[in-house]
C-alpha cells in the first residue's frame, strides 16, 4: 500500500537494552500456552488470536514493542494496532527465536 508505514524493527540486542533501561512495554502476542511454557522476562501477555489493540495495558511514556514467536504475528499485530488507530509501530524482529539465538535468557514454566 502506498504511504503506508513501515513497521520498526528491534533487534533482541535493543529489546533487551529498552527493557533493562525501563524504556518498553513489551507485549507477547503469542498464545497463553506458549506464553507460559517460555516467555521473555518482564513481557505481559496479550494473544493475537483475540488481541484488542484499544484494550492493551498502558504504556505510561513507553514505547510499546510487540513479540511472538518469529516475528510474523508480532507484525501482523502491529498492522492490527495501526488499522485500530493505536500508535503501535515496533516489534521485535525474528521473535523469541531470535532473542535465544542471541543468547539472551528467558523464563521457563
Amino acid at each position: 500500500m502506498f504511504g503506508a508505514p513501515k513497521t520498526k524493527d528491534l533487534t533482541p540486542q535493543q529489546v533487551k537494552a529498552a527493557l533493562d533501561a525501563g524504556e518498553i512495554l513489551l507485549i507477547d502476542v503469542r498464545e497463553p500456552d506458549e506464553f507460559a511454557a517460555e516467555r521473555i522476562a518482564g513481557a505481559v501477555n496479550a494473544p493475537l488470536s483475540r488481541l484488542s489493540p484499544a484494550a492493551l495495558p498502558k504504556a505510561d511514556g513507553k514505547t510499546v514493542v510487540l513479540q511472538c514467536a518469529g516475528g510474523k504475528r508480532s507484525a501482523m499485530a502491529v498492522d492490527q494496532c495501526r488499522k485500530a488507530g493505536e500508535l503501535i509501530e515496533t516489534h521485535l524482529a525474528g521473535g523469541l527465536a531470535a532473542w535465544k539465538a542471541a543468547g539472551l535468557p528467558t523464563v521457563n514454566g
